[in-house]
């Protein structure tokens, strides 16, 4: 082969890059150099080194975690400490690994080796199953957004290669999976020490039919998360080298633009087109994520660093109070109220958390309540910053939905935060205009019930998808009708053809869904009628808002309790099918998370009953709590 070819093939292959994780001792280290190893990836010199260390610390074989380990504390503890980074290729793809430590007190290196992973390898010894280190990696690769994962039972040599071990490790971390938004989730049984199933199939395991780790990670698809729609263009730097040209330098976060688009810059909201865009290698009709360019306007404007080039009809969120998931790095607890630098995009300002709403337990995905974070907590916090930043949800875009946090004393990064579409607010929007005010009818709520002869009460029907939600508030409907009650039923699919036909079903506008449903039932309420609503509703902070909007002593939370085996199985609507084929994307209890009521008003679990035995109950409790006849 020409050399000059091989090597443009070499630079023209696409870049995976992806991290290891795991708990102490599982194989990361290892299975990195075994990765090198079998790919003939591994210098003489290296290997000359392996050798004489492992002879050293007295390993009877060549030590192949010695490639990344490299501080002398990692080699005499046996463990990674800090971030290691390793470059390979094969005739397919080029690979960039972290290899990240498991210790709990090194979580922080591991959302760091993970922030820029677009596949992460949780690695599980399969002597001892899933613990809470390999959940709680797998919990913050979610967070982060990685789209791909891959869990590899390691050590499979030391359970005599067994089928049942290593299905057993995969059916308990894939339920704790399913509640995590990992839309790619591949198991896959090897041996790290010995090389099974890594770059070379096992012939030991021949119940395993799936791809090796290597023919996994050749064939993964790249890319697939890049925001090539909404167009983010951070001013790094003004270039003004003479007084025939000002550009402006930065990386086009995500999205496309092209020569001759109108632009907006923010925030002073000025509109522009785009007269041509500069590189190194000249001038281009367009550009996309990733590069580095220079813009030049049509129009002199007033832009600086830190300011946002973007579509006029496609704009970030531009507001200084956010909501955010924050993995916290440093000794020194948050402090509300104190003052810290929010290092986002191209512009650092000044800031402070207002709140913190919850610590997540990682292991149990559980929230506790707190006043702070310590030492590698995750956790929900609000923060104002002292001037507006220009993002979108991490979600959507990691370009413009992440930020750092540094203390303005030491300079030290003390957090890592990914933004959220989900801010919490007390009822709704405010009013578009500051003269309208809040009528009052003169019939009250107290005669409305008088002539009802009922108390005013909304249902709010919570549960996966499949639960019988729909099919008992019409049962439940039925009999207060029957019982001569007024009463309305809300369905989820009844609204979106009408309400709320302007939403689609991105996080920002199932919120949004959700607390129009809220409103509609308060006014319902309002009115003296009893409400009974089937959604899903599937955040904890979701209810709690809509019950705040009702009003809690005329708000039950009912809990439709059915597990997602059973949901599954009936799929009225083919949807569970259709989200296991791909086609419906962060579909809850598949690929989308689902936070079950802690402490639901009421608990129905419809495993065994029929929609109509679970409204009569509903019905009976409503009566007993003297919502209606009521005697007047």
């Amino acid at each position: 082969m020409d050399i000059k070819q091989f090597l443009k093939d070499n630079q023209d292959a696409d870049v995976l890059r992806f991290t290891t994780a795991g708990s102490v001792d599982d194989g990361k280290s290892t299975l990195i150099g075994r990765l090198l190893s079998d790919c003939k990836c591994i210098y003489d010199d290296q290997l000359a080194a392996m050798t004489a260390d492992s002879k050293r610390l007295n390993r009877e074989e060549v030590d192949l975690a010695l490639l990344t380990d490299g501080l002398k504390a990692e080699r005499e503890q046996g463990i990674t400490i800090d971030v290691a980074y390793r470059y390979f290729s094969t005739p397919r793809r080029r690979f960039i690994i972290s290899d990240t430590p498991g210790h709990e007190q090194y979580t922080r290196n591991m959302a760091t080796g993970a922030s820029t992973a677009e596949l992460a390898i949780i690695l599980i010894d399969a002597r001892l199953g899933v613990l809470t280190q390999s959940r709680r990696h797998g919990f913050i690769a979610a967070l982060l957004g990685i789209p791909h994962l891959v869990v590899c039972v390691n050590k499979m040599d030391l359970v005599d290669y067994s089928e049942a071990v290593f299905q057993q490790i995969r059916q308990e971390y894939g339920a704790f999976t399913q509640r995590l938004n990992v839309p790619d989730i591949h198991y896959l049984p090897i041996s790290a020490l010995r090389g099974d199933n890594v770059v070379n199939r096992s012939e030991r395991m021949p119940w395993y039919e799936g791809p090796t780790l290597l023919a996994h990670l050749e064939g993964v698809e790249t890319g697939a998360r890049a925001n090539l729609i909404d167009f983010r263009f951070p001013v790094q730097l003004v270039n003004r080298p003479h007084l025939d040209f000002r550009g402006y330098c930065g990386t086009i976060a995500s999205g496309v633009v092209r020569v001759g688009e109108e632009l907006t810059a923010l925030p002073s909201g000025r509109h522009t087109r785009l007269k041509s865009i500069v590189t190194f290698e000249g001038e281009r009709e367009e550009a996309f994520a990733g590069q580095s360019v220079t813009l030049c306007l049509a129009d002199e404007l007033d832009i600086s660093r830190g300011d946002m080039i973007c579509r006029p009809n496609n704009l970030p969120h531009a507001t200084q109070t956010l909501d955010a998931m924050v993995v916290w790095m440093h000794a020194t607890p948050l402090r509300t109220g104190a003052t810290y630098l929010i290092k986002h995009t191209t512009q650092t300002v000044r800031g402070s958390f207002s709140q913190v709403r919850y610590r997540v337990d990682p292991d149990t995905l559980s929230r506790g309540q707190t006043g702070s974070l310590g030492l590698n907590d995750i956790g929900r916090v609000s923060l104002e910053t002292f001037r507006p930043l220009y993002w979108d949800a991490y979600d959507k875009n990691r370009a413009t939905g992440a930020f750092i946090v540094i203390d303005p004393v030491t300079h030290a990064t003390v957090a890592a935060g990914m933004l959220t579409d989900r801010i919490i607010q007390k009822r709704g929007p405010e009013p578009v205009s500051r003269n309208i005010v809040v009528e009052k009818g003169m019939v009250t709520v107290a005669e409305r019930q008088s002539l009802l002869r009922q108390k005013p009460v909304t249902l709010w029907l919570t549960g996966l998808s499949g639960s019988g939600k729909s099919s008992i508030a019409k049962e439940l409907e039925r009999m207060l009708v029957g019982a001569g009650q007024a009463a309305a039923t809300l369905d989820g699919d009844n609204v979106r053809h009408g309400l709320n036909s302007d939403l689609d079903f991105s996080a920002q506008d199932r919120e949004e869904n959700l607390r129009r449903v809220a409103e509609v039932c308060a006014l319902m309420n309002d009115s003296g009628l009893i409400v009974v609503t089937a959604f899903i509703s599937p955040m904890e902070e979701e209810r709690a808002r809509a019950r705040r909007i009702i009003g809690a002593e005329r708000f039950l939370e009912v809990f439709i309790d059915a597990p997602i085996e059973v949901c599954e199985g009936r799929d009225p609507k083919g949807l569970y099918q259709k989200a296991r084929a791909g086609e419906i994307a962060s579909f809850t209890g598949i690929s989308a998370p689902y936070e079950p009521p802690c402490s639901p008003d009421l608990r129905v679990d419809t495993t065994g009953c029929t929609a109509a035995e679970a409204a009569a109950r509903l019905f009976d409790e409503l009566r007993q709590r003297g919502f209606f006849p009521l005697r007047v």
